[in-house]
C-alpha cells in the first residue's frame, strides 16, 4: 500500500521528516518499507529558468537555427542557439542551463552541456512544452507570461509538488488502515502517545445539497446479506474531461494512472477515506437499480472486455434489463463512464468480505476495491463518502445533484463489546500500565470506554476494526500504541530446565530423518491440498472421506490428502522428467479424513525409493534397487527404534503389485511394496517404485522410555559354517527358528552366506551355507563345547529338514 506524505498531511497537521513519520508508523505496525521522492515533473525542473530572448537572427549556416542572446536575470546574458520556428526577441522563455538534466519520453536522461552547433557556441537550451514534461506539444518553445521576473525558477512558475510516498507492507487484518484516513488515525494515535498533540482533519460534506430532483433512480437490494448497505445519488450535467493538475498529482504519487475526471474522483476517494465507489452512465441504466444475484451461466462484459460466465452466487447490480457491474469487483463495460456522458449514477456500497473474496477468486479478478471488500470496510462512511466524491465531482466536472441520496440499510451493523480486565492488561504486556495511559490510548484508537471498574473497562469497538473483538484484540491494541520498545525487561537472568519426554514426536522424528539421510534419502514436504480423484486410483480409498475445501484456489488443490503416495509420485515423476531417476525420499506428514464421527487427522512416515542403488562409477556396474533392500531399510527404521515383536503379514491396501505388512500386535505398524503399475502410469512413471507407509501415531504408541544396555562381552566368539543339503521347498526362516530352539544360551548370531541350486545337485535340492556364531559371556568356549552345539545342530536340522552335509 502506498501512502502520500503530502495527502496524509492533509488529514494531520505535521512537519516531521518523512523518516521520522516513518519510525513511528512502523512502530505501530503499519511497517514502512520503502520511502520514495515524488515529482509531479520528473527532475523538479532543477536548473530551469525563466529567460528573457533579448536578440534572435538566422543562423549563418543553417535555414532552421536560429541565434538568440537570452538574459538569465544574472547579468551575463548568453547564447543559445534555437531550432524552434516561433522563437523571437522579447520573449520570456523557460531555459535549461548548462549542467542541468532533463528526461526524454522513455525517462532516460541526458545533461545540457556547453557545445557548438554549426559552428556557433550554445550555453543552453530553450526548452518546449514535452521536453520539461509539462504536457506532449513539440509545436515550439513555451512562451511564457511577460509578468514573470527574469531568472526565475521554473519550478515555481509551474508550482511542482515534491512529495514522498511511503510503502507500507499493510498485514491482511488491518482493514481499517487501507487509506489515508486509516493511516492517519493510526498516526495521530502514536503522537498523541509520544505526547504530541494533534487533531484529526476529515473533509466537510456540509456544502453538499441537492440542487434538482429531476433524475431519481431507484434501489432494490434483493439481496440483503451479501449487500447490507447500498448508497446511491445522480449527478447531472457533468463534462467528462481529464483531471485537474492537484488530482492527477495525487493519484500519480501512489502509482495510479489518471483517466478522466470522474474515475480519478471515485479512484481519489477509495485511496482517501478507504470506501470503493463507482460511477455508471445515468443514460444506459433501465428503470431502477437492483442488487441481485443471477441464474448460473449468465453471460457478462466486463470493462477489460472480456466475456464472464457468472455463478449463481456472484452479487451483480442490475437494472430491469440486466447486469451492469459485478458488484464490489469490476465494472461492466455497457455502463462504464465515457467521454459522451452528461449524467451518473453514482454508487457507494458495503458489501459482505466473504461474498466479493468469492467472486472475485472465482472470476481471478484483483481490483483495489475488492481488495478493500473483501478484507472489511466502514460501514459506517457508506454516505459520507458517497457526499465527499459528490463534491468533489462538482468542484472538477461540474453539474448538479440531481436526486436525494437513496439509503438502503435495513439492518445496521452494530458495533462490538468488549470488556477488556486490567490484571489480563499486566499479564500479558508484563508491565502495568497506569490506567489512564490506558484509557487514553484506547480513546485514540475511536474505542468507547462505557464503563469503568475497578476490575477493568467496558468497551465499543468501532465496526470499522473487525480486526478487534476479543480482550486480546484489545491489549494488542494497547501495546502497538504504547510501544513495544517502550515495554521494560528484567535484567534478572532466570533459567528453567525442562524436563520433556525423551519419547517426544520431533525428538523421534529427527532420530528417524538422521539415519535416513545418512543412508542417502532426502526428506521431502508435499502439500496438504490434492487432486480429489486420485482417490479413485485405489479402492480402499473412499471419495465420500475427501475432506473438500469451500473456496479452493484450484481443481488441483481442492482435496485434503487421504494418502502420501500420490503427492509423494508427483514428486517423483517431476524429478524423473527433469533427468534425475535415482531416487530416495522420505516425508512425515498428515493424511486427513471425513469419517460418519467427524473430521480426522492421521501422522505417517512415507519412504519411497526407485531406480538404481548407487550413482553410476566406472569401478562398479549399476544395479537397480530392489524390494529386499528397501525391506532393509524399513526393518532398520523399527531396529532403530527398538521395536522388535513384530510379524509379517499380508498387505491390505490394493496400492501395491507384491508387499507385506509388518503387524505389532493385532495393528499394522507399516505396509510396504511395489507400487501397482496401473498407479505408476497415471503419473507418466514407467520405472519401478517402492513405497512404505508408517503407522506414526502407532510407532509412538510402541517406543519403549526405558534404556537397556549390555556389557561388553569380554571373551571371544566363535564361528563355525555349515554347508547344508536340503529340499527346495525348505526356507531359511526354518532353518533359523530349529538353529534358536536348540542352542538358545550361547547361540548369537545366524547367517545364510551362500545359496546353490544347480549342476552336481540332486534333483529338487539346494545347497545353503550358513555361519553360526556361538559365544559365552562368562569365559572362553572349549573345543569339546562348541562340536557338542555344533553336533546338536546337524542332527536337529538332519531329523526335522531331511537335511544333509555337503
Amino acid at each position: 500500500m502506498k501512502i502520500s506524505y503530502n495527502w496524509l498531511k492533509q488529514f494531520i497537521k505535521i512537519d516531521w521528516k518523512s523518516e521520522e513519520t516513518a519510525a513511528l508508523l512502523t512502530d505501530l505496525g503499519l511497517e514502512v518499507e520503502i520511502v520514495d521522492k515524488y515529482q509531479s515533473v520528473k527532475g523538479g525542473l532543477e536548473g530551469i529558468v525563466v529567460g528573457h530572448v533579448l536578440t534572435c537572427i538566422q543562423h549563418p549556416d543553417a535555414d532552421r537555427l536560429k541565434i538568440t542572446t537570452v538574459d538569465l536575470g544574472n547579468g551575463v546574458p548568453v547564447q543559445i542557439v534555437c531550432g524552434a520556428n516561433n522563437v523571437a526577441a522579447g520573449q520570456k522563455v523557460p531555459v535549461a542551463t548548462i549542467g542541468t538534466t532533463l528526461y526524454d519520453k522513455e525517462g532516460v536522461a541526458f545533461s545540457i552541456k556547453k557545445g557548438k552547433i554549426r559552428g556557433q557556441e550554445s550555453h543552453g537550451m530553450i526548452c518546449a512544452e514535452d521536453e520539461l514534461g509539462l504536457g506532449e506539444s513539440h509545436d515550439g518553445i513555451m512562451i511564457l507570461d511577460d509578468a514573470l521576473a527574469t531568472g526565475t525558477p521554473a519550478a515555481t512558475v509551474f508550482k511542482i509538488e515534491n512529495d514522498e510516498v511511503f510503502e507500507i507492507g499493510l498485514t491482511p487484518n488491518r482493514a481499517d488502515a487501507m487509506s489515508h484516513l486509516g493511516t492517519a488515525r493510526d498516526l495521530r494515535a502514536g503522537m498523541l502517545q509520544s505526547g504530541v498533540n494533534v487533531e484529526l482533519i476529515t473533509p466537510s460534506v456540509s456544502n453538499f445539497r441537492v440542487d434538482k430532483r429531476t433524475l431519481k433512480i431507484d434501489i432494490d437490494v434483493k439481496e440483503p446479506k451479501l449487500a447490507p448497505r447500498y448508497c446511491g445519488v445522480t449527478i447531472s450535467g457533468i463534462e467528462v474531461k481529464p483531471s485537474p493538475a492537484w488530482l492527477q498529482n495525487r493519484l500519480k504519487a501512489i502509482g495510479l494512472n489518471p483517466k478522466n475526471n470522474i474515475v480519478d474522483v471515485t479512484n481519489y476517494v477509495l485511496h482517501e477515506l478507504g470506501q470503493p465507489l463507482h460511477a455508471f452512465d445515468a443514460s444506459k441504466i433501465n428503470g431502477k437499480i437492483v442488487v441481485q444475484t443471477l441464474p448460473a451461466g449468465t453471460k457478462f462484459t466486463t470493462l477489460d472486455d472480456i466475456e464472464r460466465t457468472l455463478h449463481e452466487e456472484d452479487l451483480m447490480i442490475c437494472d430491469e434489463k440486466g447486469p451492469l457491474c459485478i458488484a464490489g469487483v469490476f465494472g461492466g463495460k455497457k455502463s462504464g463512464v465515457s467521454e459522451n456522458t452528461n449524467s451518473i449514477f453514482l454508487e457507494s456500497a458495503y458489501f459482505n468480505p466473504v461474498s466479493i473474496r468469492k467472486t472475485a477468486k472465482r472470476h481471478q479478478l484483483n481490483t483495489d476495491a475488492s481488495f478493500r471488500f473483501e478484507r472489511g470496510i466502514d460501514p459506517t462512511i457508506t454516505e459520507y463518502a458517497l457526499k465527499r466524491a459528490a463534491l468533489l465531482i462538482q468542484e472538477v466536472a461540474g453539474g448538479e445533484i440531481t436526486s436525494d441520496v437513496v439509503n438502503v440499510y435495513p439492518k445496521k451493523i452494530e458495533d462490538f463489546s468488549v470488556f477488556l480486565n486490567f490484571s489480563k492488561v499486566a499479564k500479558i504486556i508484563g508491565q502495568e500500565l497506569p490506567k489512564d495511559t490506558i484509557k487514553k490510548i484506547l480513546v485514540s484508537l475511536d474505542i468507547k470506554v462505557n464503563s469503568v471498574s475497578d476490575a477493568g473497562l467496558g468497551l465499543t469497538i468501532p465496526s470499522y476494526r473487525v480486526d478487534v473483538q476479543r480482550e486480546i484484540d484489545v491489549i494488542e491494541e494497547i501495546l502497538r500504541v504504547y510501544g513495544y520498545n517502550n515495554i521494560d525487561f528484567s535484567k534478572k537472568l532466570n533459567a528453567t530446565v525442562s524436563n520433556s519426554p525423551r519419547n517426544e514426536d520431533y525428538k523421534i522424528q529427527n532420530v528417524i530423518a538422521t539415519q535416513l539421510n545418512s543412508q542417502g534419502f532426502n526428506e521431502m514436504m508435499a502439500n496438504s491440498l490434492t487432486t480429489a480423484s486420485y482417490v479413485e486410483l485405489s479402492e480402499v480409498l473412499n471419495p465420500a472421506n475427501n475432506v473438500t475445501m469451500l473456496n479452493p484456489l484450484s481443481a488441483d488443490l481442492a482435496t485434503m490428502r487421504q494418502s502420501l503416495l500420490f503427492s509423494g509420485l508427483e514428486a517423483i515423476s517431476y524429478n524423473i522428467n527433469r533427468k534425475n531417476s535415482d531416487l530416495k525420499l522420505f516425508e512425515f506428514g498428515k493424511t486427513y479424513h471425513n469419517y460418519l464421527a467427524g473430521y480426522e487427522e492421521k501422522k505417517h512416515l512415507t519412504l519411497f525409493l526407485s531406480g538404481n542403488r548407487n550413482q553410476e562409477n566406472w569401478t562398479s556396474a549399476q544395479k537397480p534397487s530392489d524390494f529386499f533392500l528397501f525391506k532393509g531399510y524399513v526393518n532398520g527404521i523399527l531396529s532403530r527404534l527398538g521395536i522388535q515383536k513384530t510379524q509379517n503379514v499380508p498387505v491390505t491396501t490394493d496400492v501395491f503389485s507384491e508387499g507385506i505388512a509388518i503387524s505389532a500386535g493385532t495393528e499394522i505398524l507399516v505396509e510396504l511394496g511395489v507400487v501397482k503399475k496401473s498407479i505408476l502410469k497415471h503419473f507418466g512413471i514407467k520405472q519401478e517404485v517402492f513405497f512404505a507407509d508408517f503407522n506414526w501415531a502407532l510407532i509412538l504408541k510402541l517406543i519403549s522410555t526405558k534404556i537397556k544396555y549390555t556389557e561388553i562381552p569380554k571373551y571371544p566368539e566363535v564361528r563355525r559354517d555349515l554347508a547344508l543339503l536340503i529340499d527346495q521347498n525348505v526356507t531359511y526362516d526354518s532353518i533359523y527358528n530349529i538353529a534358536r530352539q536348540t542352542e538358545k544360551a550361547l547361540l548369537k548370531d545366524i547367517n545364510l552366506f551362500d545359496v546353490y541350486e544347480g549342476q552336481n545337485l540332486p534333483e529338487g535340492k539346494k545347497s545353503y551355507a550358513l555361519s553360526f556364531t556361538i559365544q559365552d559371556s562368562s569365559k572362553t568356549l572349549t573345543d569339546t563345547q562348541i562340536d557338542k552345539i555344533m553336533s546338536k545342530l546337524q542332527n536337529n536340522f538332519e531329523t526335522e529338514l531331511g537335511a544333509s552335509l555337503r
